[in-house]
């Protein structure tokens, strides 16, 4: 069928439905022509036009009589010039960066590449092979409603957020049906077990489209973690029984009425084409020099993401495709917050990391994420590349600090006790700044990517033998430990010593300043069996094992409660040991006979550490209580600790039985204590 085409408008990005038909624009600056192919049902090419305008370097053009549901792609015309950044190859078809949805999965084959392999001069040479018949083709998708069902909206400083895998988290749950889904993810039994821990926020592992890297189909395994993103607006399919859109906005809908927040681990910082030796699908072949972040030769790729390849934050039409991401799974997906992979790429400009870089100013002032959570990965591999607390408001970071502290002093490490007392007070050498409240320091133990609870008290090595890399992989140190025996063991005192050090690190996580993130499974005891680098294991290795530990469901909703009742355990104001209104320090750190600690007493060390908690100094009256919060810190054996002066009332233990006397607590041994006293 001859297909007319018009001019059409520059403004709308990617495939827009109007009364006529549907406009499609492109970005391209260094493009010398650029054709629309379309594509019947089957697969089929019926058509291919050139798109007539160029618009700055916004290619566009609009053909009447088309609908929703057509399927089309591009081949975009340029030199061939790798050294000089340009890998334009029009026998490569190409997927829409806009792509609302793709007609289905990339296969994998040599005429994916845009190069001539195996020829002496590399990449220097263009391959002519066509691609079409291995590429998914982006589909129309007609105008989306605004999911406009009310949010949560759930302050900061009552926030408590669960990461989880969008298949890995039901797919060994006994009780949910549609396991390994969006509408899975939703059933009751999930949302029952998130109000029982105490969930306000699940945030979600990749789900923005993605696909398998070579190397992994090659051998037959799977990209489990899905930190290759080929699609930003279109939702992963594997986790769909049949329209990946609709189910997604039904889930959010879903979450949304039972109080808890949706955010999304959103990887803006690569892409799936990797360096030169990888596809060209889209970015490569659209504007390779635009799109993506070369080093002097124009020829190699910047590497700050230890991916291959690291996309131009500092580049206007990245930063449009992002903030157009964005905006879109927020108004139309219906989510809450985002967690940036690798977010030091998006502060990356000509003199490197910069809190006032184009992008994160964008972020900042953009309305419609305004009200959204936004947490930073704060780093890359880069030169400069570890940015923990230099990110600006309204950011929140991930704080590996915590992690590798709270580890440590658990573990017995000497010289950590000034410094988990730092960590417990909300790290504010790191955040306190520029307006910066205590919830800004994300805390956690764990993370997909590393140890679960579990195994970091059950394993000294990692074992990622099941990766297939030789047990090369994954994060080192872990700061974990075995407690006596490497693995699974039935030694009751090691499994009892395993089961109290996990209870103390979940105390300390849950009862610190900052915003908690637990990992899906930790309150279940949950093993990957020492793999700390699963990203691979589709498979019971890397699913949540629902009947591992499910009476430690009760000792986390437990801690969930009390961080819930007491408001001193998560203010978002630091507390710096000045003096209230009343006349009390907001925070006094003291020894285990009740004196406060000294610059000599930090030095010894001591196993118990005890801290005075209230409300912080200058708090408004809306925002105060006159109430305290005692919590005590017990590493090593029985003992006892002090009170000061007042009557305490002894609300929580994490082992053993704590008792209360008239002026002190005696310890059962490594345990958190925490008392209340009324105002």
């Amino acid at each position: 069928m001859n297909r007319a085409i018009g001019p059409g408008r520059p403004h709308l990005l990617g495939a827009t439905v109007t009364a006529d038909g549907v406009n499609f624009a492109l970005f391209s600056a260094h493009a010398e022509a650029v054709e629309l192919c379309l594509f019947d049902d089957g697969g089929a090419q019926t058509a291919t036009l050139v798109l007539p305008e160029r618009s700055g370097d916004i290619w566009h053009g609009e053909i009447a009589g088309l609908a929703a549901g057509q399927r089309y792609a591009y081949r975009v015309h340029g030199p061939y010039a790798p050294n000089q950044g340009h890998r334009f190859n029009a026998r490569k078809l190409l997927i829409d960066p806009y792509a609302r949805a793709l007609d289905g999965p990339l296969v994998w084959n040599p005429a994916l590449m845009g190069y001539c392999a195996g020829t002496s001069s590399h990449d220097l040479c263009a391959d002519d092979r066509d691609s079409a018949a291995f590429v998914p083709k982006s589909m129309v998708t007609a105008p989306a409603a605004l999911a406009e069902e009310p949010r949560p909206n759930t302050p900061w400083a009552d926030t408590v957020i669960y990461e989880a895998h969008a298949k890995g988290l039901t797919m060994r749950h006994p009780d949910v049906q549609a396991k390994g889904t969006y509408l899975g993810l939703c059933e009751p039994p999930i949302l029952d077990h998130l109000h029982r821990v105490g969930i306000t926020a699940i945030e979600f592992l990749p789900v923005q489209g993605f696909i398998e890297d070579a190397y992994l189909a090659e051998a037959g395994r799977t990209n489990y973690w899905g930190y290759q993103t080929l699609t930003f607006f279109a939702p992963e399919r594997r986790y769909a029984a049949a329209d990946p859109a609709a189910e997604f906005r039904e889930m959010t809908r879903r979450f949304h009425e039972a109080g808890i927040e949706v955010i999304l681990d959103v990887v803006y910082n690569h892409s799936c084409e990797g360096d030169w030796p990888g596809p060209t699908l889209m970015f490569r072949g659209i504007d390779n020099a635009s799109y993506y972040r070369l080093g002097p030769d124009g020829h190699s790729y910047l590497n700050d993401t230890g991916t291959g390849n690291t996309l131009n934050a500092a580049h206007p039409a990245m930063q449009r495709l992002i903030l157009d991401s964005l905006r879109y799974w927020v108004e139309v997906m219906g989510v809450d917050g985002f967690r940036f992979d690798l977010a030091a790429v998006l502060g990356r400009e000509g003199r490197g990391f910069d809190p006032g870089a184009g992008l994160l100013d964008a972020l900042r002032q953009d309305p419609v994420l305004a009200g959204v959570k936004l947490i930073a990965e704060p780093w890359d591999i880069g030169p400069g590349g570890y940015q923990l607390g230099g990110f600006p408001p309204p950011f929140a970071e991930w704080n590996d600090l915590f992690r590798d502290t709270a580890r440590r002093y658990w573990r017995g490490d000497a010289g950590e006790t000034r410094h988990v007392s730092a960590a417990v007070a909300g790290s504010a050498a790191q955040f306190d700044h520029s307006g910066r409240k205590a919830t800004a320091s994300v805390n956690f133990l764990t993370a997909h990517d590393g140890f679960t609870l579990a195994d970091v008290t059950s394993y000294t090595q990692r074992h990622n033998e099941a990766n297939g890399e030789g047990n090369r992989d994954g994060h080192d140190p872990n700061f974990s430990d075995n407690l006596g025996v490497e693995g699974p063991t039935e030694d009751t005192a090691i499994r009892a010593a395993r089961a109290g050090r996990r209870r103390n690190l979940l105390a300390t996580l849950l009862l610190s300043q900052g915003t908690p993130m637990l990992l899906a499974g930790d309150e279940m005891g949950n093993s990957q069996s020492g793999n700390n680098n699963a990203y691979v294991q589709d498979n019971d290795i890397g699913w949540v094992d629902w009947s591992a530990d499910p009476g430690f469901v009760d000792y986390v909703a437990e801690l969930t409660g009390l961080r819930r009742d007491l408001p001193m355990l998560r203010q978002s104001r630091f507390l710096h040991g000045q003096t209230r209104a009343d006349g009390r320090p907001d925070l006094v750190w003291r020894r285990a006979d009740g004196a406060q600690m000294q610059a000599v007493d930090w030095d010894a060390a001591p196993d118990i550490l005890c801290v005075e908690k209230r409300m912080a100094a200058g708090a408004p009256d809306y925002a105060d209580t006159a109430d305290a919060a005692y919590l005590i810190f017990n590493r090593g054996g029985p003992g006892q600790a002090s009170l000061p002066p007042g009557n305490w009332t002894h609300v929580f233990t994490s082992a053993g039985r704590s008792v209360l006397g008239d002026d002190h607590v005696r310890l059962p041994g490594p345990c958190v204590c925490v008392l209340h006293q009324k105002g």
